[in-house]
């Protein structure tokens, strides 16, 4: 479908790939950027209510050290000072999330990746499972009974570049 507007001639092989090679780029600084902000939002929230006042500029570095990513080449996404998402709006040791909606989505996309593609049968499927059911079991149940197992990260950091491709299976495996 995707044609040159002029002569009609689909886009270059060598193009496509480029294009979808480019989307590794600087993967690992945004993960690592990512990752540091919601664990630093995460350690605020595991500071007890009644903890004292905390010194932002020692509460910040401190944490990231022991949380084993202080990175001076690659620092969080969003210092504690203007890290608006994390002090209104109901994030609250949240902002992960964001992240973990992406290993749930490039996971259960990795199952139909693995049992023969958006075939109608695994839309049915992950509809039954999981769409039509949403808010009246436990989500990760849901996923659980859907994946047959937890989630795994594997798939995000396939897709982000961050680890090999995995081959696709030669033929689905049978379904029970």
């Amino acid at each position: 479908y995707a044609k040159h507007f002029k002569t009609g001639q689909p886009v270059p092989r060598e193009l496509v790939e480029k294009i979808k090679k480019s989307r590794s780029f600087d993967q690992g600084y945004k993960t690592t950027e990512y990752l540091a902000a919601a664990l630093l939002d995460m350690a605020w929230h595991d500071l007890a209510a009644d903890s004292p006042l905390q010194d932002v500029n020692v509460f910040e570095p401190a944490a990231l050290k022991r949380l084993q990513i202080a990175l001076e080449t690659v620092p969080p996404r969003y210092h504690t000072s203007y890290f608006a998402h994390i002090w209104g709006g109901g994030y609250a040791a949240g902002y992960y999330a964001y992240l973990w909606s992406e290993v749930l989505d490039d996971d259960a996309y990795y199952w139909f990746k693995e049992h023969g593609g958006m075939t109608r049968a695994n839309g049915q499927r992950f509809r039954e499972m999981v769409l039509s059911r949403g808010g009246t079991e436990d989500a990760a149940a849901l996923y659980r009974a859907f994946r047959g197992r937890d989630p795994i990260v594997e798939p995000l950091l396939q897709e982000r570049g961050l680890a090999p491709a995995k081959p696709a299976p030669a033929k689905p495996p049978e379904r029970k």
